[in-house]
């Protein structure tokens, strides 16, 4: 069904409602209309990495480590299998009477907001700190969960629009000021990706204030979205977002205001309880009813476009697609191109045969928590990392030996034990073994959202990059014993790992990994799989290095504005083997360029690996300080094999933004960059080579 028909339908059936009725459809908990046939529907409903707070379900890798993935068609596998499951639970949920939150088509995903500062709680729910990487996933999640059929598999949201990173415990009050150059090159990149190339259903405003307007009420922001991108789908709040203004922004009175100024600034759909003031409001004339019956409109519009009033292809999905092999297959390859590699001395890939007996140790190594990150379903099983090597060794002859060592935050594991109670058995473990994998990192429970996260006192935020005190302590405690040790970093952020790097052999970053994530690190440690997944996020030595969190300028922030060596570089991760650009050329075509790339591996094994393109204008004062990412290519080549790609370079990798954030051509000379890492001076120390560099030079 065409939007065009779905909205005549939509139309049509407005019509014969009451104008109460129709102010009643713009709740996210919109009740049914028994005389018109409309049942109720609860348009909230989460999918950030799996159908989420539903029950059972697919659970893939957090979306921070789908962006250390780097790679579009995974996402658009797994979300078109999220919404394959997404419709096989509501069809099981519809047809038990079951209308709840949480069981619709509905998915308030993707968060493609720009993770500036690893200090922010919510950073892992997005794709990491750069906007060309995060629009290119963001929409290849969208085309996936959205389906190409008669009617929408399910239908996306991209969220928070448009400026939103945090300080959680601000955001309700919070007026998040940026210039024009920084939300053109920097905020709205992956927005404008998601609404023009994939034409994603909703978008959902951000709790905080934009340049002084709140986002869900932002004239210019809508003018930027319905205006000049012609979005045509709907708008919904943060969840009791516009409560915030006037308890936090103080940009209404009362919860009449609130709503009126809201759905008179396109917010069709309130996630909160405010619209239900808006009769009060229709009634005292501050807002009208034609605008209204357009809200209204456009949210029937979308559910005439999954096809819930006149059926669909999608009505037969049974509930035993949950979890189909196929789908935990997916997830758990997911997790094997996710994890990234950031040192490795030689001891990686572990050989069994020469291991008698393997120490496993750290809070993480058998946290579930730390397998799932936030907004995730229910797996019927769950490897954890420890899980995963026992099962993985199963018949070995290798001895593994666990151990806590700590508690994740807490000085002791024991309430009436002393602080550091767990340590002597790690100590003791990591001595009677030959190799020690130690697991370490954060949870759910200490970066995420304000009033989820444990850390109430930072609301869900990171007040540095440190590991909690007492997994210092094991650290120190395990390179006492001098024994060989892998350091499994579980975590959605940047974690700082100076210690690690200067006293273990091994780093290896599975991120929050999915309900697979310990069977994949199994065979990532012991070199079934090569490890090829590359950092979405700068990994900072210090939050010295940072500006203040509250700062939303980009100066000195992520690798395009960075004024220091990171810890670990944006785009870095290392392989098991050695993948190369050895030879590149550029040619024009259309507006833009297509790189012809060859690539080899010239090492031992065979590997995954990420092709990066990174382009600087030396001509124009107006480019980023660094080069930036203008295209990559995941590829796999065996031991010895090389292979040639063509890769299409977008026009507008040859223009700036200027300071009123208009893209424009200010320059003729681009330089390009084209390796397995960016081109800055750490990288190349950490992988032994540099990019190949092709200047181009644009005609007059």
């Amino acid at each position: 069904m065409t939007r065009a028909e779905a909205r005549e339908k939509a139309r049509a059936l407005v019509a014969r409602m009451t104008v109460e009725e129709r102010a009643g459809q713009l709740r996210y908990d919109a009740p049914a209309i028994p005389r018109l046939g409309v049942p109720a529907y609860n348009w909230w409903s989460e999918a950030l990495h799996g159908v989420a707070r539903a029950g059972q379900a697919t659970v893939f890798p957090q979306a921070i480590g789908l962006g250390a993935a780097w790679d579009p068609e995974l996402l658009r596998s797994e979300a078109e299998v999220i919404g394959l499951e997404g419709r096989a639970k509501y069809n099981a949920a519809c047809a038990h009477g079951d209308r709840d939150i949480y069981k619709g088509l509905t998915f308030w995903s993707p968060n493609v907001n720009i993770f500036r500062d690893p200090r922010w709680g919510r950073g892992h729910e997005t794709y990491g700190e750069d906007p060309y990487l995060t629009a290119r996933l963001g929409a290849a999640f969208v085309r996936g969960l959205q389906g190409e059929g008669e009617t929408m598999r399910a239908a996306a949201c991209a969220k928070h629009f448009a400026v939103h990173s945090g300080p959680e415990g601000e955001r309700h009050r919070f007026d998040a000021r940026v210039s024009k150059k920084d939300m053109a090159e920097t905020y709205l990149p992956a927005f404008e990706a998601l609404v023009r190339e994939a034409k994603v259903e909703a978008v959902m405003g951000a709790y905080n204030r934009v340049n002084g307007e709140p986002a869900c009420a932002s004239a210019v922001l809508q003018e930027k979205l319905r205006g000049e991108w012609g979005f045509e789908g709907h708008f919904v709040s943060d969840c009791w977002a516009i409560r915030d203004f006037f308890t936090g922004h103080g940009v209404a009175k009362d919860a009449v205001e609130a709503a009126a100024l809201a759905v008179n600034r396109g917010c069709d759909l309130n996630c909160g309880s405010t619209y239900a003031f808006m009769m009060k409001a229709y009634e005292e004339g501050l807002v009208s009813e034609a605008t209204i019956t357009e809200a209204a409109v456009r949210l029937f519009t979308t559910r005439f476009m999954l096809g819930l009033f006149d059926g669909s292809e999608y009505d037969s999905v049974p509930i035993t697609a949950v979890e189909a092999p196929e789908h935990l297959k997916l997830a758990e390859k997911a997790a094997l191109e996710s994890a990234v590699l950031l040192k490795n001395d030689g001891l990686l890939p572990l050989d069994k045969s020469k291991i008698r007996t393997l120490a496993v140790i750290g809070p993480n190594a058998d946290n579930r928590n730390a397998l799932v990150g936030n907004y995730y379903g229910s797996a019927s099983r769950y490897w954890t990392v420890q899980e995963g090597i026992l099962d993985y060794l199963e018949g070995s002859g290798v001895r593994v030996l666990t151990a806590a060592g700590c508690h994740l935050y807490k000085d002791r594991c024991e309430s009436l034990g002393r602080p550091g109670d767990r340590l002597a058995e790690a100590a003791a473990v990591a001595e009677a073994s030959d190799a020690v994998i130690l697991c370490v990192g954060l949870d759910r429970t200490l970066e995420g959202e304000q009033g989820d996260a444990s850390n109430s006192d930072a609301s869900g935020d990171r007040r540095d990059l440190a590991l909690p005190e007492p997994q210092r302590s094991l650290m120190e405690a395990v390179a006492k014993t001098g024994k060989p040790t892998v350091v499994c970093l579980m975590a959605g952020s940047d974690v700082d790992l100076g210690y690690a790097r200067d006293h273990f052999d091994a780093i290896l970053d599975l991120w929050y990994p999915g309900a697979e994530g310990g069977k994949a690190a199994a065979k990532l440690l012991f070199g079934e799989v090569s490890p090829s997944g590359k950092l979405p996020v700068t990994f900072y030595e210090s939050v010295d290095d940072l500006p203040a969190f509250e700062d939303y300028s980009m100066a000195r922030r992520t690798y395009r504005y960075m004024e220091v060596p990171a810890q670990y570089p944006f785009g870095f991760g290392l392989t098991y083997s050695d993948v190369r650009v050895t030879a590149a050329e550029l040619e024009e075509r259309g507006e833009g360029l297509e790189a012809r790339v060859t690539v080899e591996n010239l090492g031992p094994r065979d590997t995954g690996d990420v092709v990066q393109i990174y382009v600087r204008c030396e001509d124009s004062d107006l480019s980023p300080r660094n080069p930036s990412l203008c295209a990559f290519r995941r590829v796999w080549l065996k031991a010895g094999e090389a292979g040639t790609l063509t890769i299409p370079i977008s026009h507008d990798a040859l223009t700036v933004v200027d300071g009123d954030g208009r893209r424009v051509v200010d320059g003729r000379t681009f330089t390009f960059h084209l390796g397995t890492s960016q081109p800055d001076e750490k990288s190349r120390q950490l992988t032994g080579y540099a990019p190949l560099r092709v200047t181009y030079t644009a005609a007059p």
